[in-house]
């Protein structure tokens, strides 16, 4: 028997044709919420990794996979992200990663530009449901 799914997508639920890889509402069942701070493309040693947008992406993303482990979920329990990035003119490559990532449904989303740490394009921190 499958085991139910933490969220979901409402029935009916739409959003805007240029909408990105995100969902505009879920439905959330869980008796715990794992909440990560953001995330961002540094090494254990501090190190930043990578110089573009897609590998700073891939890596603050494993970075996220690594904490949300450590309370035992997935990329599939995240159901709230924010992004940072320091330019939004690169949001269609880092979505590249993201959607290639992040399974559906999609958690619900907000990006925003902002001023990062010296050599940092992108942060995220995510909201996940355990059930």
């Amino acid at each position: 028997m499958e085991q139910e799914r933490a969220k979901r997508l409402p029935q009916g639920a739409s959003q805007h044709r240029g909408a990105g890889p995100y969902s505009p509402v879920l439905e959330v069942t869980a008796s715990k919420l794992v909440v990560i701070s953001g995330q961002v493309a540094m090494d254990a040693e501090g190190t930043v990794v990578g110089a573009d947008i897609k590998s700073q992406t891939r890596y603050t993303l494993e970075n996220c996979q690594k904490q949300l482990a450590y309370a035992r979920c997935t990329l599939e329990d995240v159901f709230k992200v924010n992004i940072f990035m320091s330019n939004l003119d690169e949001w269609d490559a880092m979505n590249e990663v993201y959607t290639e990532l992040v399974p559906e449904p999609r958690p619900v989303r907000t990006a925003v530009e902002a001023k990062l740490l010296p050599g940092l394009l992108v942060e995220i921190e995510m909201w996940a449901a355990k059930k």
